[in-house]
């Protein structure tokens, strides 16, 4: 039977009311494609989220006339993204070459668009005043329409190195206010007092240029040492507003409270070594279930081996961060020929925890998981997908999810989060939640019938051998009020907003802020130019089912609107600058047709 793809939509318009309807994914195959590959993953995800934040920076520049709005770079950087989503390059079942080659054009990408953003950065740093004497400015521009509570990092250098053997102690400051602040160590190694790198956390206003000041507070003879420490075999973090134990015989967190509530149980944050084989598809499998090994943590001889210190020994467990922000405790694991610098970072206010993750990884077809067991029975999981919500398998099968997933108890009517930035699988069962970090099979090694996948006769490379990175950000409290917040908060830790230490001239005005949203839930995924004119393009998404309101505002041009929004509804507005007119179009930005 010869036909096309007209003639057989054209028919089954006819039999539409006889067709089955089916409301959740399809049934999962090649499961290992959700992890593959993880650097072609988290390189994909951090071009993606740059190409939407410059976009937002560009056009807020642009249609206040600050700078030329920037088409044909943007148009670059959408076309190498959109090349590296071709089949098995963002699955990661390439061979090597190719996995080489996607790695290099998307760098492409995020270097052309690092450069528009800067551009964009300082045309909307206008009207920014001289920095008074003695003051390090620090600029962080928010591109989000609502404001940020968030931890700011940046990095600067102090106006003379100090030869003396001291050590210089800095604030953060808002309109002459302190805001608390620490600092860290800095991304250099140069052991002087002069590179410095501050953490604090800053309120950011929503769509604009946010302005603090650091100066110096005193000078001290020593670098101060933590405050928190161990005891009796526990490293026991407490604030207003959490509480969390790290057993410092296992490395792992045996306690996490928030708000006097527990929600996990003892040896959370394990990374498990799992039972995996050569195929980067996961052809054959729908769950990653078996244990192969845990890593353990290291004796102290063997952390000071690995952190490359000159003394002896070097406890495994080690606080390396403490101020009015956070505490930052490291934790040195190992398995075989495999090693994990574990850091969870505690924050001073607020109930979310970082987990970031130094891997150094040199197995062989084994996955590399990370075990959060939870408290409680009666749970269901919960992941993101493309504006909207998926619920999760509950039996141990392999899941994939965007930026975020969810243990909730409906009973309990409480839920734990967790954001990531480019790690896609996981898995949840009777033991909790399972992240899944990375995999190690062959580069395109294809099962076929019961042939060995790989030749046995000579090395054959694997994929995702040597350091990767991850990073985690988990939280919990009540359901609903998880639920509406997770998305805005994912959105942030992946379109973070962009913090700079630099001098401005004072020219200028300062430009007005480009989109703002009235309500706490909603969000705008997209703020740029339409594709054939130089209208404006803003597209709203209600994330959590619930139909609600939000009043859109666009100070540049004057214009407020009332927004209705269905449950997960998507819109897209097409607005005219000089007429403020607004028209809701498709998501390729035609006209919708009148119901």
């Amino acid at each position: 039977v010869h036909s096309n793809t007209a003639a057989f939509f054209g028919e089954m318009k006819t039999h539409y009311d006889l067709l089955p309807r089916h409301k959740r994914d399809l049934n999962p195959w090649g499961v290992g494609c959700y992890t593959s590959q993880v650097r072609i993953k988290q390189r994909h995800r951090q071009l993606e989220n740059q190409l939407y934040l410059v976009e937002k920076m560009v056009t807020t520049a642009a249609c206040q006339g600050l700078m030329e709005y920037p088409r044909e770079q943007l148009r670059r950087a959408l076309c190498d993204l959109l090349v590296g989503e071709f089949h098995d390059i963002l699955p990661g079942t390439s061979i090597e070459p190719v996995e080489e080659t996607s790695l290099r054009l998307l760098n492409h990408a995020l270097e052309e668009l690092s450069r528009v953003k800067a551009r964009a950065f300082f045309a909307l740093a206008s009207g920014q005043p001289k920095a008074k004497n003695e003051q390090i400015p620090i600029l962080v521009y928010n591109p989000h329409p609502f404001k940020v509570r968030t931890v700011v990092e940046c990095e600067f250098q102090l106006a003379d190195a100090n030869w003396a053997g001291t050590w210089t102690m800095l604030g953060a400051y808002r309109d002459g206010w302190p805001v608390a602040s620490q600092i860290e160590k800095e991304a250099s190694n140069l052991n002087l007092d002069w590179r410095k790198r501050i953490a604090f956390m800053a309120e950011l206003e929503p769509c604009q240029m946010n302005r603090f000041d650091c100066k110096s507070e005193k000078v001290v003879q020593t670098k101060p040492t933590p405050k928190l420490g161990g005891r009796n075999g526990q490293v026991r973090f407490r604030s207003d507003d959490i509480e969390v134990v790290i057993n410092a015989k296992t490395g792992l967190v045996d306690r996490f409270k928030a708000h006097g509530i527990e929600y996990l149980d003892k040896d959370a944050f394990e990374p498990l070594v799992m039972a995996d084989n050569e195929d980067p598809w996961g052809m054959l499998h729908r769950a990653y279930r078996k244990v192969a090994g845990r890593f353990k943590l290291m004796s102290a001889k063997k952390s000071a081996r690995f952190s490359g210190v000159q003394a002896a020994e070097l406890p495994p467990v080690r606080v390396i961060e403490d101020g009015p922000v956070r505490s930052v405790v490291e934790v040195m694991l190992s398995y075989n020929d495999s090693f994990i610098c574990q850091r969870y970072k505690l924050p001073k206010q607020g109930t979310e925890i970082e987990v970031e993750l130094r891997v150094h990884w040199n197995e062989k077809d084994r996955m590399l998981k990370l075990s959060i067991p939870v408290r409680g029975t009666g749970f269901e999981s919960l992941g993101q997908t493309a504006f909207g919500i998926n619920p999760l398998p509950m039996h141990g099968n392999e899941a994939v999810a965007q930026k975020w997933v969810a243990v909730v108890s409906r009973r309990a009517k409480s839920a734990i989060t967790c954001i990531n930035e480019g790690s896609y699988g996981s898995d949840f069962s009777k033991d909790g939640l399972r992240l899944t970090l990375l995999r190690s099979p062959a580069y395109a090694g294809h099962p076929f019938f019961d042939r060995p996948i790989v030749e046995q006769d000579r090395y054959t490379p694997r994929i995702d051998q040597g350091e990767r990175l991850f990073r985690f950000w988990f939280n919990a409290g009540p359901l609903d009020e998880r639920l509406s917040a997770v998305d805005r908060e994912a959105l942030v830790h992946n379109e973070k907003p962009y913090a700079l230490s630099f001098f401005p001239s004072g020219a200028g005005t300062r430009p007005k802020a480009g989109a703002v949203l009235s309500d706490d839930v909603v969000q705008m995924s997209c703020l740029k130019l339409a594709e054939d004119n130089n209208d404006l393009i803003v597209r709203l998404f209600e994330p959590t089912g619930q139909a609600r309101s939000t009043t859109l505002s666009l100070p540049f041009i004057g214009l407020k609107t009332k927004i209705d929004l269905g449950p997960f509804e998507v819109k897209t507005l097409r607005v005219n600058t000089k007429t403020r007119s607004v028209r809701e179009t498709d998501l390729i930005e035609r006209p919708m047709k009148q119901q």
